[in-house]
Order: C-alpha cells, then structure tokens, then sequence
C-alpha cells in the first residue's frame, strides 16, 4: 500500500495494489502493521457500508468529541465522488474541501482524520461504499453540515437527500466543536 498526502493535513489517500489472476481479484483494504508503521490509527470498533442509488449525496458528517473518529472509506462496487471539509479551527485548511473519486477498480481508499466532515455522491447505480471507524455511532454526538453551503459544487442537479442531511445547519451558522 502506498501513501498520498492531500492539501489537507492527515487526510490520505491510501493506494492498495490490486492483485488479478483467473478467479477475479483481491485487494487488501487494512493492515495494521502497515497502519501503525505509519502512524494512523488502526483500532477500529464499527465497520458499516452502504448501497446507493446514482445521484444520492450523502453529508457532510461527522461525530463530536468525545465520540469523534478517524475513519477508512472504499468503495467495493461502482463510483463515488468523496467530498471532505476541514472543519478543524486551528487547522491552516479550515473551510476548504477536497474532492476525490473512489471506485472499485483502482483499489484507493481515504482514510480521513478527526474534526473533518464527510460526504459522497453516487456517480453509478448501486454503489457500495465502506467505512471503518475508530468509534462507534453515537446518536448525541452525531453532526454534520449542509451538503450545499461550503463552496462545493455538487455533479448533480436534482441529488437523492435524506431529510436528516438536508436538516444539517448552513456552513455560515456552523459552529465547529473541534
């Protein structure tokens, strides 16, 4: 596995190397070894994935201290667009985003540090996105903000949003707990 930093500080893209033979393929997401070797976090208490419809934006989330985590994403199956804001309020790269797209061909994964928020967009029918977190959902410390109110402009004109990702409170409103 190989290791690309991003603008935004502890954010990572974490290159596998696909293996292919006559059967399929294999990849290998997660080492520990690898992971602490280099630093990040590697003891994970939740895996959860979730399929999406094209068009679907799920975001921005996250979960406050104490309960918040780092988090490793991959997709298993199709394309995703992985949207990430810092919302760290010492950070040099507060309030700016980064774009990347996940899918299941090339074997990226982001592996995403605490105070950052996250979010997707499906580009194809029935994508598979995983996530790995340091702790578990916490209903009283899950957060997000609005998907629309950060600068980024979204590829899609008519998103699939849950109620819940459209009740998050505006960028300009937000006040960061980290």
């Amino acid at each position: 596995m190989e290791i690309s930093r991003t603008p935004i500080p502890g954010l990572l893209l974490l290159q596998a190397v696909p293996f292919q033979d006559i059967r399929g393929g294999f990849q290998k997401p997660f080492n520990e070894t690898f992971f602490r070797e280099n630093g990040l976090a590697a003891d994970f208490k939740e895996f959860y994935y979730s399929v999406n419809r094209k068009d679907v934006i799920r975001g921005m989330h996250f979960q406050t201290p104490p309960c918040d985590h780092e988090k490793l994403v991959y997709v298993s199956k199709g394309r995703i667009l992985d949207v990430v804001v810092d919302i760290r309020k010492s950070s040099p790269t507060f309030g700016k985003y980064f774009e990347t797209e996940l899918n299941d061909r090339e074997g990226c994964y982001l592996y995403i540090p605490k105070g950052l928020a996250h979010g997707f967009c499906a580009l194809e029918e029935g994508s598979v996105v995983h996530y790995a977190q340091t702790s578990c959902y916490d209903p009283e410390h899950d957060a997000g903000i609005s998907f629309r109110s950060f600068g980024y402009t979204w590829p899609v004109s008519d998103p699939i949003v849950s109620e819940r990702d459209r009740s998050f409170p505006d960028w300009q409103s937000f006040n960061s707990p980290f």
